[in-house]
């Protein structure tokens, strides 16, 4: 598949220490085993001219106090919070300075963040996400993507996942209702 780089973004989702890393509180070794593919896919993204996109999955230690429902730290312990080493991207990555670092603080990076208006104003349509967790950030961004009519091209083997089902679940889901599921070496950049 030949994607226009100018309308393309790579969107690199949560490849951070806490997630990636063996002294992270939610390390999981399916992230970790794909940040050497995801460096590949980064560098020819660039040379083909496309933008890249990280996000940063981060918390306030106060966010979820007075929470309704909503409370990550309930269900998955206090994690990647504001200012530490965990909410840090992995030094395998190179951001640059036209890179976008987006700080998230839910499992959607376009939840009150600029993504949705930053891709707006350079006109990209087509989103190349890759990263981690399979079935939590990277579905719930590349699903949100789709509602707002980018077209989501989920890269298996360069999402991260806690367990192969969960790898599994997510890309087979994202194929069926809302984007396009390929293996890097499938993509190219023109």
């Amino acid at each position: 598949m030949q994607l226009e780089a100018a309308r393309t973004a790579l969107v690199v989702v949560d490849m951070q220490n806490g997630f990636c890393h063996p002294d992270g509180s939610l390390y999981a070794p399916g992230s970790e085993a794909v940040i050497d593919p995801i460096v590949d896919l980064v560098e020819r993204a660039r040379d083909g001219g496309v933008r890249v996109v990280y996000t940063r999955d981060v918390h306030p230690p106060e966010q979820f106090a007075d929470t309704h429902y909503y409370d990550e730290f309930d269900r998955w312990g206090e994690h990647v919070l504001e200012g530490s080493w965990e909410a840090e991207l992995v030094d395998e990555l190179e951001v640059r300075e036209d890179d976008l670092v987006l700080e998230k603080h839910t499992y959607d990076a376009f939840h009150e963040t600029q993504l949705d208006g930053w891709l707006s104003a350079r006109g990209i349509k087509d989103l190349v996400l890759c990263g981690t967790l399979a079935n939590v950030c990277v579905l719930h961004t590349g699903g949100s993507a789709g509602l707002r009519d980018y077209r989501p091209l989920m890269v298996t083997d360069c999402i991260g996942a806690l367990e192969d089902a969960h790898h599994e679940y997510a890309l087979e889901h994202a194929g069926w209702l809302f984007g396009e599921v390929l293996e890097a070496a499938e993509i190219s950049f023109e």
